[in-house]
C-alpha cells in the first residue's frame, strides 16, 4: 500500500489518518505529521543523550531503545512482508542518530522518580521529529518520562526487510501528550501465584503501549503470598509453598524494574472482604471462616471476612496496611472494599457481641474500619483507593481525596460522580480480560462465567470514558485499566489472555480521540495493533492472534462489509 501523506499541518494541531499497515503507533499520538520519503537506518545508528545529570535509568533506556531497534525485525504487515519496498529504498538516505533533550530549565530526574509523582503533575508530553534528508532525529521532553515516553514511540516506527531498518514516511513530526493521567493493568497473583518474571515481562509489554499503572491486587481470600517483616506468618501459613511467595526483596525489585520503565505500583490488600485466608494465622479475626454452603457467605470460595466491628481488628489491620504502604513509592494504595457479604456476620457471636455493646450497625462499624484504616494510610502520605460498593452501597465516610474504582458496571460511573469522588474505569462489561472462560467451580458443568462474554480487544475499545457525565464531571475521571482476575489464569495463559487486548484500554486513556479529532474507532485501529501484537511477538510476548494472518496482511479485507 502506498504510503500517503498529510499537509498544512500548521504548528502540529490536526493530524492525519494513518496509512493501514505502514504507521503502527500505538497509542496514537495527539498530533502528528508524516511524509512520503523512504527513510533507512544506519548501521551506525546511535542514541545522541544531551541531557545534563542524565539519570542511570535514562542511560538504561536508551540502550534498550537500541536493542529493540536492532532486534524487533518487524516486516511490515502487507503481502510480501516488505519485500515491495526495496525498491523505495534504493537511494534512500540514512538516519545515523537520534537527540535526546530536556526543554530549557527542565531539571534531570530518574525516570522512576517522576513515575511515581501524584496523579496530574508528572510529565509524559514529548516532541519527536525525524528529517527526511538524513539528519538528526530530534526528541524533546519536559522530563525524562517524557523521553521514555517519546523512546517507546520512535521504536514503533520502523520495519525491517532484507538487513535493512527503515520507515517508508519520512518527515515525521509528533507533538503528544496524554489525555488522562491513569492508564492501568490489573494483576490478581492471590488466585493462582505469578513469579516474578512473569510480572516483568508484563510491565515491559505495559511500557511499550505506555501503560502507567500497575495495580496488584496480591492478596485474597486463597493465599496470602506478600512477606510483611512484621506479620511473618501470614505468608508462612497462607501461601501455596514456601516458593510461590513476594519477598521484600522481590517487591522491591518489581517496583524499581517498573519504575525504570515509567510504571507507578498500586499496591491492594483487599480488605474487609477477600480475607478468608488470614484465618490461618489469626482465626480470632476472621468471621465465618470456611463457613459451607460457601455460596450463602461469599462470592467464591473459600467463605471468610475480617470482623471489622472488633476494635484488635482494626487494629490489626491499620498496622498491616500501613506496615507495607510505608514501604512503596506510590502515592496510591487500595483498600479494596468489594463484595462484603453481611450474611457472613449475622450469626458471627463475635461481632454481634460487638455490635450490641456498641450500639453500632454493622454499617457504621464498616464506616469506623475504614476512617481508621483509611486515616493510617494517609499519615504515610498515600491517598486512599476503594471499589465502588463503599460509596455506592455502604456510603462510607471517605476522605475527599479518595479515589473510586468503577467495576459492577460502566453505568455506575454517573452515581460515583454525582457524590464527588474522582473515578477509575475498570468496568466489568468492557475492561475484565477473564471473561468468557465458562465456569469454573466444581459440580456445575453447565455454569458460566459471571461476566459473560469474552471481552474482545473492539469491544473493550468502544468505551467512552465520559458516557452519562455531565461536563463539569469530566474532570473527576481520572483515567482506567483493563483487569486479570486469576480464577482460570496463571503463568501458562498470562500473555494470550492479556494481551493485545490490554492495549485497548492503553490508547482509549492516552489518546481518548485520534489526530485528526475524530472519534476512534475499531477499523482504523485493527490494523495498528495487529502491528502492536506481531511486535510484542518479536519481544517475546506470547500474545494472542487477533484474526488469520491473511487478514492482518490485508488491511480491511477482513472486515463484515468488505
Amino acid at each position: 500500500m502506498a504510503p500517503s501523506r498529510c499537509v498544512g499541518l500548521l504548528a502540529l494541531v490536526a493530524g492525519c489518518i494513518l496509512p493501514s499497515g505502514v504507521l503502527a503507533l500505538w497509542p496514537i499520538p495527539s498530533a502528528l505529521e508524516t511524509g512520503m520519503t523512504a527513510l533507512k537506518v544506519s548501521p551506525a545508528f546511535y542514541f545522541d543523550v544531551q541531557v545534563e545529570g542524565a539519570p542511570v535509568d535514562l542511560y538504561e533506556a536508551v540502550a534498550q531503545a537500541q536493542y529493540y531497534l536492532e532486534t524487533d525485525q518487524l516486516g511490515r504487515l502487507v503481502v510480501g512482508r516488505g519485500a515491495n519496498d526495496t525498491t523505495a529504498l534504493v537511494g534512500a538516505k540514512m538516519l545515523s542518530k537520534l537527540t535526546l533533550s530536556l526543554t530549557s530549565g527542565a531539571t534531570a530526574e530518574s525516570i522512576a522518580s517522576e513515575a511515581v509523582k501524584p496523579l496530574g503533575t508528572r510529565s509524559e508530553e514529548y516532541a519527536l521529529t525525524i528529517p527526511a534528508d538524513g539528519s538528526a532525529a530530534t526528541l524533546t521532553a519536559n522530563s525524562t518520562l517524557g523521553l521514555y515516553r517519546g523512546l517507546t514511540t520512535f521504536n514503533q516506527i520502523f520495519y525491517y526487510y532484507g538487513g535493512v531498518t527503515y520507515t517508508l514516511l519520512a518527515p515525521i513530526a509528533i507533538m503528544d501528550t496524554p489525555a488522562y493521567p491513569f492508564r492501568g493493568l490489573a494483576l490478581d497473583t492471590a488466585r493462582n501465584y505469578y513469579p516474578v518474571s512473569d510480572i516483568l515481562r508484563t510491565l515491559d509489554a505495559m511500557s511499550w503501549v505506555k501503560i502507567n499503572t500497575f495495580h496488584w491486587h496480591i492478596t485474597d481470600s486463597q493465599s496470602f503470598p506478600l512477606e510483611i517483616a512484621q506479620y511473618p506468618e501470614l505468608a508462612i501459613n497462607g501461601a501455596y509453598s514456601p516458593q510461590e511467595v513476594y519477598t521484600p526483596s522481590d517487591v522491591q525489585y518489581i517496583v524499581a524494574y517498573a519504575g525504570a520503565r515509567g510504571i507507578d505500583v498500586m499496591m491492594e490488600i483487599d480488605t474487609p472482604g477477600h480475607t478468608s485466608i488470614i484465618a490461618t494465622t489469626y482465626p480470632e479475626y476472621i468471621a465465618c471462616f470456611d463457613e459451607t454452603p460457601w455460596a450463602t457467605y461469599a462470592n467464591e470460595p473459600p467463605a471468610g471476612q475480617l470482623r471489622f466491628a472488633l476494635p484488635e481488628v482494626v487494629n490489626f489491620t491499620t498496622s498491616l496496611l500501613a506496615d507495607v504502604a510505608k514501604t512503596l513509592p506510590s502515592y496510591y494504595f487500595s483498600t479494596g472494599g468489594d463484595e462484603l457479604n453481611t450474611n457472613c456476620y449475622a450469626n458471627d457471636y463475635p461481632t454481634q457481641l460487638q455490635l450490641n455493646s456498641t450500639g453500632m450497625t454493622l454499617n457504621s462499624a464498616l464506616d469506623t474500619f475504614t476512617q481508621v484504616t483509611h486515616a493510617a494510610l494517609i499519615a504515610e502520605g498515600k491517598t486512599p483507593v476503594v471499589w465502588e460498593e463503599m460509596v455506592l452501597n455502604w456510603n462510607l465516610t471517605l476522605a475527599n481525596e479518595t479515589i473510586v474504582m468503577v467495576w459492577i458496571s460502566s453505568e455506575d460511573a454517573l452515581a460515583v460522580a454525582e457524590r464527588g469522588f474522582r473515578i477509575i474505569h475498570a468496568p466489568s462489561n468492557y475492561f475484565y480480560l477473564d471473561c468468557g472462560a465458562g465456569g469454573w467451580v466444581g459440580g456445575y458443568p453447565a455454569g458460566n462465567s459471571w461476566c459473560d462474554p469474552f471481552k474482545t480487544w473492539s469491544e473493550s475499545y468502544t468505551f467512552d470514558p465520559l458516557a452519562n457525565l455531565t461536563e463539569s464531571q469530566y474532570g473527576l475521571v481520572l483515567g482506567g485499566e483493563q483487569l486479570l482476575w486469576s480464577e482460570q489464569s496463571g503463568p501458562q495463559n498470562l500473555d494470550p489472555i492479556v494481551w493485545p487486548r490490554a492495549a485497548s484500554s492503553a490508547e482509549i486513556f492516552w489518546s481518548a480521540k485520534q489526530p485528526t479529532g475524530a472519534p476512534l474507532n475499531v477499523t482504523e485501529a485493527l490494523p495498528r495493533l495487529h502491528d502492536v501484537r506481531y511486535r510484542m511477538v518479536q519481544r517475546g510476548i506470547n500474545a494472542i492472534p487477533l484474526q488469520p494472518q491473511w487478514c492482518a496482511l490485508r488491511p480491511d479485507a477482513c472486515d463484515l462489509t468488505a
